[in-house]
């Protein structure tokens, strides 16, 4: 029998499989990565813009925003590159600032710095952490036309020019990453990411509202809020990559940060949407390994993504390892609630983000027979009504009268059943 090799943290875990019952989903992007010269020619022929060299004069500051070590986007190459065009144009280097997009997440190490950036980069660029809590370093820019007030980092405006870079792959309702989030809500305050972010939950329904989802922008109001409040601070240039499973650019769109992001997503959507034709009893899917499955926040997108090929009562095999944790130190105290809908309640009593996820979750291990192998301690998987998986073999024997898929990379794949 065939066998697959499922990322589990930076390991892999073998699986051996029946291909008669099994359909193997998903898969990594298989072309090659572009290099320097490559990603040059792009940055010379942005979409929708001018060149950078042609809107940064000589001399003006620049802040790169970048995200935090729960993407992979190649960052390192992509900032290594633009400084030394930025450099080479008259930016002098102690006028470039690099800005962490950590949102409400928790601050980046300096040994992440290092890898996310290159060694090079960190040691010889300066280095600013964003604190959506931190009001001394928050500035009110406004408010949208629905009554959201934009509360975005100082540094957004400090600088006179401000150029995101950020990778694109399937967001469960804000449709997408990259582009836009990496200033709402990457560099957003506590409240403008609350209220942004509560746009995705329906509070007559208790459910999550309409039109919000995977791969969905066009009417989709969280994407919209987050354009709406990224554009009192908008970026001069944007970057954003698609990545191989090892983390290397093999595809880039730049220029207008919002046409180009555009651009990628319809591009990502293009190569990383699976077709099925029915739904089945079995689903196993694997986060696709680290940072996708850093923690539980990140690792639930995956099992997003699984639910859609899972027959209401059907089982789902996660495979996330977690180092991180859950992610919040917070996010275990929303599975006190007795069930999904006494969650949402609580959620619309008194919202916060995580609670969204928690809610999200609770769903599907309600709906689903759910197990997870998993770093995390029993306590955590038992209160979010996980029950523990240590051989993959065993359930697959277990459910040998059974179809099912095994979905490679959870975090990227978003899967459709054919009507």
């Amino acid at each position: 029998m065939p066998t697959v090799d499922l990322k589990y943290g930076r390991s892999g875990i073998p699986l051996e499989y029946d291909s008669g019952s099994m359909t193997l989903v998903g898969g990594g992007e298989t072309r090659r990565p572009l290099s320097d010269a490559e990603i040059g020619v792009k940055f010379d022929e942005p979409i929708g813009a001018e060149p950078i060299e042609n809107s940064i004069s000589p001399g003006q500051s620049v802040l790169l925003v970048v995200p935090d070590a729960t993407r992979e986007v190649g960052c390192g190459q992509i900032v290594n590159l633009l400084v030394r065009r930025l450099i080479a144009n008259g930016t002098n280097a102690f006028d470039i600032r690099i800005i962490f997009a950590t949102g409400i997440h928790r601050k980046v190490t300096d040994e992440e710095k290092a890898a996310i950036l290159t060694p090079f980069i960190a040691q010889r660029i300066k280095i600013l952490d964003h604190e959506s809590r931190d009001l001394t370093r928050i500035a009110r820019l406004g408010t949208t036309a629905g009554g959201i007030p934009v509360e975005l980092d100082r540094a957004l405006i400090e600088h006179d020019h401000v150029i995101i870079i950020g990778g694109v792959s399937f967001h469960y309702f804000a449709g997408f990453t990259g582009g836009r989030k990496l200033i709402c809500p990457g560099l957003a305050s506590t409240r403008t990411i609350s209220a942004t972010h509560k746009l995705a939950f329906d509070c007559e329904r208790l459910d999550r509202r309409a039109g919000v989802g995977t791969g969905i922008l066009d009417g989709n109001a969280v994407h919209g809020s987050f354009v709406e409040a990224a554009s009192f601070a908008p970026p001069s240039f944007a970057v954003t990559t698609i990545v191989n499973d090892a983390g290397e650019i093999v595809d880039l769109f730049c220029g207008d940060w919002i046409e180009s992001h555009r651009a990628a997503c319809d591009r990502y959507a293009e190569a990383h949407t699976v077709d099925l034709s029915e739904k089945r009893p079995l689903v196993v899917v694997s986060c696709g390994g680290s940072p996708h499955d850093i923690n539980m926040i990140q690792a639930h997108k995956s099992l997003d993504a699984a639910a859609s090929a899972c027959i209401d009562g059907g089982t789902i095999i996660l495979v996330a390892e977690c180092p991180d944790g859950l992610g919040r130190s917070d996010f275990l105290d929303w599975f006190a609630a007795a069930d999904s809908r006494e969650l949402a309640v609580r959620l619309c009593e008194k919202y916060q983000v995580n609670g969204q996820t928690a809610f999200s979750l609770l769903q599907k291990t309600e709906r689903f027979d759910v197990g997870i192998m998993t770093s995390l301690s029993d306590e955590m998987i038992g209160k979010m009504r996980f029950r523990r998986v240590t051989e993959l073999d065993n359930e697959i024997e277990k459910a040998a009268s059974k179809s099912g898929y095994i979905i490679t990379n959870g975090a990227r794949s978003m899967l459709r059943i054919r009507q």
